[in-house]
């Protein structure tokens, strides 16, 4: 009985640090959300990379690497952006957004042009089995898309939530302190 006291009383205690962790770096959820941002672009190379190879469109191999490039960037300025418990300065904030605008231009681009060889008028590609992964390339740029976006309204909002998680009560109840003013310390 007392073992499950202590586990739910651990979760407590852990979920409790996790929150003072937040309270106190708050740009980790706009980080972490660009983080899977980057692993959702990065996991789906292979079908980029086949569509690249299969329209041959024009800049799609440099859209791909750019993207690639400043999502990476883009996380290095976050990190610098938002110095622990300091003002947040304030050029690395609008390179950061210079990094998302390259990227959701290049991502639209690269939309674009697979649109473009799958609706031309001469010899345009079929959606077949064998090229499935343009479908599921277009698909997670479709994602990946909407994954910057929500990224760059956590970093926009980030003063709004991290008042609201700067009230969350985190302090620790002590259970019988005693009476202090009991206490001598003269000898």
């Amino acid at each position: 009985m007392s073992k499950t006291v202590k586990k739910s009383s651990g979760f407590r205690d852990f979920f409790r640090k996790q929150v003072v962790s937040l309270k106190r770096k708050p740009q980790v959820i706009p980080l972490v959300m660009l983080l899977i941002s980057f692993i959702v672009y990065s996991f789906n190379l292979t079908n980029m990379s086949n569509t690249t190879a299969k329209i041959q469109g024009t800049g799609m191999g440099l859209c791909q690497f750019c993207i690639m490039l400043f999502t990476l960037l883009s996380m290095v300025c976050m990190l610098n952006a938002f110095p622990t418990r300091k003002k947040p300065v304030i050029p690395m904030v609008v390179l950061m957004f210079v990094m998302f605008g390259i990227v959701v231009y290049c991502d639209i681009h690269y939309c674009n042009a697979i649109m473009a060889a799958l609706t031309r008028a001469e010899s345009p590609i079929k959606l077949e089995l064998s090229t499935i992964y343009i479908a599921n390339a277009y698909n997670m740029l479709q994602t990946f898309l909407v994954l910057i976006g929500v990224t760059a309204v956590l970093v926009l909002t980030l003063p709004l939530y991290s008042k609201l998680i700067r009230k969350i009560n985190t302090s620790v109840d002590v259970e019988d302190n005693g009476d202090m003013a009991d206490i001598e310390i003269s000898e």
